[in-house]
């Protein structure tokens, strides 16, 4: 009976984000925007081997980068031992009460992640529904980023009535994201825990996008839909009943694509756990590709305003390389 109430109140979540999808509310921001140099493109690249372990230790003269197809000088190297920067970026909105009411916080095995990256590596935690607010600022202190994401869970239990506003802002909240990390060096990488559900303003789709073709950031996305996934083992469904899980299971699908878009732009991967096993594997892979990620920067050779696709290409081949397959070219006058 519980498990029904809930469906039916992500029915009623899918429906709204629908209605609300078309509000042009302005995009939130977690600071002024950074403008950022031109001279040089970076791109974040995660080397893993055949089993998905990170591949330390590499050099500049193991990789070469293509624009276009044609090979360019490497003018800058991070090695993946240098501190990397990592953001939470969780959705604080109607789904996540349903999702933890039901007992599935989307922080399930969040500790396999804080305990696997580097001693260096600092985290942040920001929240978003209609906006994002940063909860907690970059700290090396993962016992405090651990305390934090109890305390954010905490709060998801605790609400009512009130967390039924139906704001799911996921890609203006990313673009916010993004323009708040850009003066931050070396690599920088958002861990997404969200539903998918996107009540953005829909020119933000295009922003984010945009965004991610110049910027170095990385996204790894996390569905929290968890067990809505599971096929439902009670009697048969009555005709309403099919056609509102039909509802649900299309929502699920749009919003998973959403997530995967999101990450693939960037270079980086999505995560659809469907329970507690799922969820620390996937934060175990997460904490692999975060001390996998080199980071490469080159000068564009044409400032065109055009988008150039991106080839990565590495000295072992048995290794895999992810990265963002294109970057947007900056203009002749920029430069």
């Amino acid at each position: 009976m519980r498990g029904r109430i809930y469906a039916a109140g992500l029915l009623m979540l899918i429906i709204c984000a629908s209605a609300s999808a078309q509000q042009t509310d302005q995009l939130p921001t977690l600071g002024s925007a950074i403008r950022v140099s031109v001279d040089r493109i970076n791109v974040g690249v995660t080397v893993t081997d055949s089993h998905g372990r990170s591949a330390p230790g590499l050099r500049r003269e193991d990789f070469r980068i293509f624009d276009n197809g044609v090979e360019q000088p490497i003018s800058g190297f991070v090695p993946s031992e240098e501190p990397a920067r990592l953001v939470f970026l969780i959705e604080g909105g109607t789904a996540d009460y349903l999702l933890v009411r039901l007992g599935k916080s989307p922080f399930l095995g969040a500790d396999n992640l804080l305990n696997n990256i580097s001693a260096i590596d600092r985290v942040a935690i920001v929240t978003f529904s209609k906006g994002p607010q940063l909860v907690l600022d970059f700290t090396p202190d993962k016992r405090q980023a651990r305390q934090v994401l109890q305390e954010v869970n905490s709060q998801f239990l605790s609400l009512r009535a009130n967390a039924t506003s139906g704001w799911q802002n996921l890609s203006s909240s990313v673009a916010a994201t993004i323009d708040w990390l850009a003066s931050f060096p070396g690599s920088k990488i958002i861990v997404v825990l969200s539903t998918g559900i996107d009540t953005s303003p829909s020119e933000s789709w295009q922003v984010v996008q945009q965004k991610l073709k110049i910027s170095d950031v990385r996204i790894l996305a996390l569905s929290t839909f968890g067990d809505f996934r599971k096929r439902t083992k009670h009697k048969k469904l009555s005709v309403d009943d099919r056609a509102d899980r039909t509802f649900v299971n299309e929502g699920i699908t749009q919003s998973d694509e959403l997530l995967r878009q999101l990450s693939e732009a960037s270079g980086g991967r999505a995560y659809f756990p469907k329970d507690a096993k799922d969820f620390s594997r996937a934060y175990g892979e997460i904490a692999q590709l975060v001390r996998s990620e080199y980071t490469l920067e080159f000068v564009p050779p044409a400032y065109d305003s055009q988008v150039h696709a991106i080839k990565v290409k590495l000295k072992h081949s048995s290794y895999r390389a992810d990265y963002r397959p294109a970057y947007l070219a900056p203009s002749s006058s920029a430069h």
